[in-house]
């Protein structure tokens, strides 16, 4: 019976390592489910991480894409406002020239019209002196004709010494 014993103590022996062996088993199974949760989790919070960049590069450039046209639509309202304040000063100073070349204009209509009036003036008063000159130079003439007629009359009726005039005797 000792031989019975034997098997039967080997046998909780082996239980005992089977128990061991399945205990360690059931470690090593636990451990390699902790370590492919592990993975996964890293996995799922990497894929998660890079989601939320890609998210927030997009959230980003929407963000600045609307901040653009903020600024765009301020910008466009004060370059409307400057416009407007220079197209009132630009009317304004092109009244201020517009008065002060109509009253030039006007000005410079009446210098004209007083150059002309005194070319005019200084014209008759040449007329004048031309007519004046052209009266007297006749007056010249007339004498100067009568005189020679005289001269000539008494030349030819015997006034010169007993030769009369004939007209081819000048030659």
């Amino acid at each position: 019976m000792p031989d019975k014993r034997r098997p039967r103590a080997a046998a909780p022996a082996m239980a005992a390592e089977d128990g061991l062996l399945l205990l360690q088993s059931q470690a090593l199974a636990e451990e390699e489910a902790a370590k492919t949760k592990g993975e996964m989790l890293t996995r799922f919070l990497k894929d998660k991480l890079a989601k939320e960049e890609r998210s927030s590069a997009l959230n980003l450039r929407k963000l600045s894409t609307q901040w653009r046209a903020v600024l765009r639509e301020t910008k466009d309202k004060e370059l409307r406002q400057d416009i407007e304040i220079l197209s009132q000063t630009f009317a304004r100073v092109m009244d201020c020239k517009d008065g002060s070349l109509a009253t030039d204009l006007e000005e410079a209509e009446e210098q004209h019209a007083q150059a002309l009036r005194s070319h005019l003036h200084n014209i008759d008063r040449l007329l004048q002196l031309q007519r004046c000159r052209l009266t007297c130079l006749e007056e010249g003439y007339g004498a100067q004709l009568e005189a020679l007629k005289t001269e000539f009359e008494a030349e030819r009726y015997g006034g010169g010494e007993g030769q009369q005039w004939h007209p081819l005797a000048i030659l």
